[in-house]
């Protein structure tokens, strides 16, 4: 009898650990950041970030097609560490922000890509237009829980997409068309009430 009150147990803590894992993730803003490199005059490599990241993330453990992703960045909190160059970015030349507010990625399909690595096939948004992408994702992380009891897990999603399809292009010969882009994210879910 004891044994078996060992196992159901044991059973039921992996079971609160599966669910704990499985469902809706919020993006952690404070944590997050979404990075791009570019290539200046062919010669050298610059790198920016966008600061202000939001989205949300189903991710079920167990079946990553049943997983889905949503991300939404705020193009005007581009920083290059150059405020002249972050201002050109914001203008009509690139970005256009006072038009295009954001850039947005929504998810179609997640597949395993092998031991803790996933393939997610999306929608990004840019410059208000919409090209199918691939982002490669390392992680997601095992979970942990954090000091206030909520449960964190972060990955890392790269793709490299052609600026020019996205209807960005200006400063050409100057600014390489090729743009790798990385989303790095911790997740919370609170616990379940």
């Amino acid at each position: 009898m004891y044994r078996f009150a060992f196992v159901l147990t044991a059973v039921l803590a992996m079971a609160a650990a599966a669910a704990a894992q499985a469902g809706t993730w919020q993006i952690d803003p404070n944590h997050s950041a979404a990075q791009f490199s570019v290539r200046h005059l062919g010669v050298s490599t610059v790198r920016g970030a966008f600061m202000k990241v939001s989205g949300s993330a189903k991710y079920d453990p167990a079946d990553p097609t049943k997983d889905s992703t949503e991300v939404t960045i705020d193009a005007n909190s581009v920083d290059t560490r150059v405020q002249m160059r972050d201002n050109d970015l914001r203008s009509p030349n690139f970005l256009d922000v006072q038009k295009y507010p954001t850039i947005t990625f929504q998810s179609k399909q997640t597949k395993s890509a092998g031991s803790g690595k996933l393939q997610i096939i999306g929608d990004l948004t840019i410059h208000g237009v919409t090209k199918e992408v691939t982002l490669d994702v390392d992680g997601p992380s095992a979970p942990i829980k954090d000091p206030w009891g909520n449960q964190r897990i972060g990955a890392s999603a790269s793709t490299k997409i052609n600026r020019r399809d996205f209807g960005i292009n200006g400063a050409p010969g100057v600014v390489g068309d090729d743009i790798t882009i990385t989303i790095d994210t911790e997740l919370i879910q609170p616990p379940a009430k």
